[in-house]
This record gives C-alpha cells, sequence and structure tokens, in this order.
C-alpha cells in the first residue's frame, strides 16, 4: 500500500511539474500584451512582405525592437525582394542594421505563424486583398499589428477590419495604421491652408474633361526605395488586389 502511495506521489508530483513547465513554455511563445520600453522586447513578425514598406520598417535599429525577425511568406518575388532589401541594410558602410531573419516559406505559411505563435508584432505590407484577413487572424491570435495602408479594399473587408478593430479592443492589443505622415506638420499646416476660405477660397465644381482636382505621379510605375528600383508585383496593377488608389 505504501509502495502504491509512494507511487502515485511520485507521478503527480511529475504531472504537477510537466503541467508547470509546458505553461511557462506556452507562456514565453505566444504574444506578449504588454510593453514596459525594455530593450529588445518588441518580436517582429513579417507577414507575407509583397511592399516596399515591410522592409522599410526595418531600415534602422532599434533598442526596443529584438534583431530576430521572424517571416512567414510564399515563396517567390516579394519574399526575395523583400530579404534583399533587408540584407542591403545589415550590409551598408553608414549605420548598418544587425537583423537575423528567420524565414518559413511555402505552402502554409499563415498556419505555420498561428501554430508557432512566436513574436508579438506582426508587420502587414503586401497584397492589399489579402491583409485585411491577415489583420484579422493576427489580431484574433493575440498579435498587436502594424499595417499600412490601405487596410480594406472592398466592403467585405472593410467589414472585416471593424470586427478586428472590436477584437483588438477586446484583447487589449494594437492594431496601427504605420501611414502615419498625415501628421507631419506640412500637411497638417496644408490642411489647414486648405480649410481657410478666406485665403484659399473654394474648389470649383470639376468635370470629366477639366476635373477641379488634378494629380499627376510616376510613382505607380517607377520608384526608388533605398538607391534600388522596385519590381512592382503583377497585383499591384489589379485594382481588386490593390485597391484603385
Amino acid at each position: 500500500m505504501k509502495k502504491i502511495i509512494y507511487s502515485l506521489t511520485l507521478i503527480l508530483g511529475f504531472l504537477l511539474l510537466f503541467s508547470c513547465t509546458m505553461q511557462k513554455e506556452k507562456k514565453e511563445s505566444e504574444p506578449n500584451g504588454i510593453f514596459t520600453g525594455q530593450d529588445g522586447e518588441i518580436k517582429l513578425v513579417v507577414l507575407d512582405p509583397g511592399h516596399f514598406h515591410a522592409s522599410l520598417l526595418q531600415k534602422f535599429p532599434q533598442k526596443q525592437v529584438s534583431d530576430t525577425v521572424l517571416v512567414y511568406a510564399p515563396e517567390g518575388n516579394e519574399l526575395n525582394q523583400y530579404l534583399a532589401s533587408i540584407e542591403g541594410y545589415n550590409h551598408r558602410s553608414e549605420n548598418p542594421t544587425n537583423w537575423n531573419e528567420v524565414v518559413y516559406s511555402g505552402t502554409g505559411y499563415l498556419e505555420k505563424m498561428m501554430e508557432e505563435k512566436r513574436g508579438n508584432v506582426v508587420i502587414l505590407a503586401g497584397n492589399n486583398l489579402k491583409k485585411t484577413d491577415y489583420i484579422y487572424q493576427s489580431i484574433k491570435a493575440g498579435y498587436h499589428v502594424l499595417s499600412d495602408k490601405p487596410m480594406a479594399i472592398n466592403t467585405e473587408n472593410f467589414e472585416l477590419l471593424k470586427s478586428a478593430f472590436d477584437s483588438a479592443c477586446a484583447r487589449n492589443v494594437y492594431l496601427y495604421d504605420v501611414m502615419t505622415e498625415r501628421n507631419d506638420i506640412l500637411n497638417t499646416l496644408t490642411r489647414e491652408l486648405v480649410n481657410n476660405g478666406g485665403l484659399f477660397g473654394e474648389l470649383r465644381d470639376g468635370t470629366t474633361e477639366s476635373p477641379s482636382v488634378v494629380m499627376e505621379s510616376v510613382h505607380h510605375y517607377y520608384k526608388e526605395v533605398s538607391g534600388n528600383a522596385l519590381v512592382r508585383p503583377a497585383w499591384f496593377y489589379d485594382a481588386k488586389q490593390q485597391g484603385e488608389a
């Protein structure tokens, strides 16, 4: 009888220790919702990078951001271009970065990210049709999300985006737009001047032949970033995937 009790005690003790260890590992691997400003506490996860904004966010080192970056993406030119940009930042002569890119590429990349749940901040800059679902899935998994614009390009995705923001509030995680230039002082002053009727006047009613506002740019066709000409993916010229603007 004593041997049975002793054996049960050992088994229960082992199970308790095993359970505590598993809980600790799970807690350490899951996204952390609290930031304190400590060095390296922000652990980036780059999901399906297809736009240069993804690499541009890593152009300069930040003390609070870990040098190890997790990347989940399909194989192809978009991933290769992103990685080439990071390599360029790592090997430049002035103020080089020290990014260690840990890459999972191939099919099931989103499922792999959700399964591993490593890192705590997801970077999204790529195919705009896929982006809204990426946002929603990442928020549901407990990640913070930094996304470029647009976050949604159709009515269905806009409704999904609203659900993502509701989910972010419920989970106490951040869902934030990284395109903050609208808050730049020059743009703020321009907005104030344009809205001053006594100074600017009013816009005339435009027509198809003579619009009241004209925007001209070759940005959509040719752009250099960090000294290199971009290679736009095919979907960039599809309004159903890129959006209309």
